[in-house]
């Protein structure tokens, strides 16, 4: 179950985040919850009138997953009119056209059944946080902003929990599962006491595995759109690839055949709930930087595509450095791509990988391990004419005894 805290004012990120402009038998607690997603940062607010933003917010994230299908048509609708104004000679030319179209159709169908199941139960999901009905209120159309969001989502499924993601995730996972096996060895140290938390964990699967070796895990997140899913994932879901998925049916641009844009990913390609017995295993929601304040109570940090979702890098690093405890390690795999840099009205500051990395050193962090050039992908189309690299940096910095 999950349980909200307040956070601060954050934008929702668009589209694909890291793409240029765009539990044991038990199941995993989610223990921390608050929305996040406002369109501009802006002052706090009464009680009373962030309660009633809350639940405003809380809604059209729902109205955007139960919108999905009718946005997707009318994109569908709109290249088939197009198609049928052309001459009729040309029309002939292409005589699967309409036909591929109608399997798109097919594809958003079975899609927004799935988002739907995901919705079916989250007005419930919170331990301290019931959002109850939305009043009869007529849901609000919801934004491209929103729905592009959305669909980052549904490729996040890809990523994170089928078997097509596997060499995404061997590339910018498996480094900071090596380093932690190595650091924390299994036949060394009771590892179930080693407590590692992963900010910025998306559906949770980097944390997932984590635990899976017997560590006491945590990750965090404050996306709706990704709470809503991981939430389905890890507490819905038992059997492997029982669900599918149709991430790469808004992609009409740059398909080698008609046909790859149809295909289908299959989830969870792992039982959720297959962790070992005694497993600690748990989801916060909400904020980074206002739910983890307390000083010295983590063994290692895992940071991976994280650090540049900050206004300010520097406070991501401060908090790291504050709840480390002495000795403890941050590890971190990515690359700098900020996401409020392009954002009107939206604190951001950039910094190159030296000043990064000079900031880092500057409060305290031992670097004991730099590797530059790491290649990774984020929800990459592998059958795409155009793909996505990243030169990540991987580092191991360490807080002084």
């Amino acid at each position: 179950m999950l349980a909200r805290r307040r956070r601060r004012d954050s934008a929702e990120l668009e589209g694909d985040e890291h793409l240029p402009n765009s539990k044991a038998e038990q199941m995993p607690c989610v223990e921390s919850m608050e929305p996040c997603g406002r369109t501009e940062r802006r002052p706090k607010q009464s009680p009373e009138v962030e309660e009633a933003l809350e639940r405003e917010h809380f809604w059209k994230i729902i109205s955007t997953f139960s919108c999905y299908g009718a946005h997707s048509h009318e994109r569908v609708n709109r290249t088939e009119t197009q198609f049928k104004s052309l001459p009729k000679n040309q029309q002939n030319m292409l005589p699967n056209f309409l036909f591929n179209l109608d399997s798109v159709r097919k594809c958003i169908d079975h899609n927004q059944e799935v988002l739907k199941m995901i919705v079916n139960d989250c007005t419930s999901m919170f331990e301290n946080k019931e959002y109850g009905n939305n009043g009869h209120r007529k849901a609000t159309p919801p934004s491209t902003f929103d729905m592009d969001k959305l669909k980052s989502t549904i490729k996040q499924f890809m990523r994170d929990w089928s078997e097509d993601g596997k060499l995404e995730r061997d590339a910018c996972y498996q480094p900071i599962i090596n380093e932690i096996l190595k650091v924390y060895p299994m036949n060394k140290c009771d590892v179930s006491k080693i407590k590692i938390l992963v900010p910025g964990a998306g559906l949770g699967r980097l944390a997932w595995e984590i635990t899976k070796h017997g560590y006491s895990c945590q990750g965090n997140e404050w996306s709706f759109f990704m709470l809503f899913s991981s939430n389905f994932v890890l507490n819905r879901c038992s059997q492997i690839n029982a669900f599918k998925l149709y991430p790469w049916i808004h992609q009409f641009s740059n398909n080698w055949k008609s046909v790859d844009q149809i295909r289908p990913i299959y989830f969870p390609d792992v039982n959720p709930q297959n962790l070992p017995a005694n497993s600690v295993f748990s989801m916060t929601a909400g904020d980074f930087q206002e739910i983890y304040t307390d000083s010295d109570s983590w063994d290692c940090i895992a940071t991976c595509f994280f650090i540049d979702t900050a206004h300010n890098v520097l406070d991501y690093i401060e908090t790291i450095w504050k709840i480390l405890k002495p000795g403890g390690l941050w590890l971190n795999l990515g690359p700098l791509l900020y996401h409020f840099e392009n954002m009107a009205n939206e604190l951001s500051i950039e910094l190159s990988y030296e000043d990064l990395k000079s900031v880092v050193l500057q409060y305290g962090f031992q670097i004991e391990m730099e590797r530059n050039s790491v290649t990774s992908t984020y929800t990459v189309n592998s059958l795409s004419m155009m793909k996505y690299y990243y030169d990540c940096v991987f580092f191991v910095a360490r807080k002084p005894e």
